[in-house]
């Protein structure tokens, strides 16, 4: 397992990196001081887990993931439990209270590498249309993070159903949440999967594992019907491409 450590206090770094050192299976690949070094190893060095600490001088561990296209899983490190509810809140993996006790950090490995096998189990399944390609990239297994107003969420992209363009906002449908999300379609289209995540429109991208039903359109295309009754129109052109990439 890839580790990153992004935290401001070299003290604390030098701690985490001794403590994670007894841990076999855990390779350090990049540490960082601040939220710019941050994205920056997080680009460089592709980790599978972030140590992530929330207050940093240029600004938050929040501000870190919110301008990431697609997240690995995140622990937070912080010596302010007041943030425990809203780390927990954006679903992240865990939440540890500095100075981190050896117990802890140990349940926490434990639990983030769970989570990773069962994303993995997940992936081997394969979506729901196979397509005549080769296999999919990375980012198809992360998450993204998604601020809107004083709500915050970090979802798979497994979970989400539908991305649907607002401008420059893009608006993301998982579970019962519709938040805009201050990323282009465009740019968030680059870091998916095209297996599983097919541009329907100039303004949506689904995620075919949602597609309960396939219909023709009166204008030669296609309807896709998600699995909560809503209805996405794909035009002829973009119908005939499709057909020829998957198996129908």
């Amino acid at each position: 397992m890839k580790v990153a450590i992004i935290d401001d206090e070299p003290l604390a770094r030098d701690e985490l990196r001794r403590m994670l050192r007894v841990h076999a299976g855990v390779r350090i690949v990049a540490e960082a001081a601040n939220v710019a070094e941050g994205l920056q190893a997080v680009a460089r060095a592709a980790p599978d887990l972030i140590f992530l600490d929330i207050q940093m001088p240029d600004g938050s561990g929040f501000d870190l993931l919110a301008a990431l296209d697609v997240a690995p899983a995140v622990i937070f490190t912080t010596a302010y439990d007041r943030y425990a509810i809203r780390a927990f809140d954006v679903n992240a993996l865990d939440y540890l209270l500095k100075p981190i006790e050896d117990d802890r950090l140990a349940q926490a490995l434990q639990k983030a590498m769970r989570g990773m096998a069962g994303a993995a189990a997940a992936q081997a399944g394969g979506p729901a249309l196979e397509k005549d390609q080769a296999p999919s990239p990375p980012a198809a297994d992360g998450k993204v993070f998604i601020q809107d107003g004083e709500r915050c969420w970090f979802v798979e992209l497994e979970r989400i159903m539908l991305f649907e363009s607002e401008g420059n906002y893009t608006r993301v449908y998982f579970d019962q949440h519709r938040p805009l999300m201050l990323r282009s379609l465009v740019q968030l289209e680059a870091r998916l999967d095209p297996a599983r995540f097919v541009r329907t429109s100039r303004s949506q991208i689904v995620n075919m594992r949602f597609v309960a039903e396939m219909t023709p359109s009166p204008a030669g295309g296609l309807v896709l019907v998600l699995q909560d009754g809503m209805r996405v129109a794909m035009s002829r052109r973009r119908s005939t491409a499709f057909k020829q990439g998957y198996k129908l």
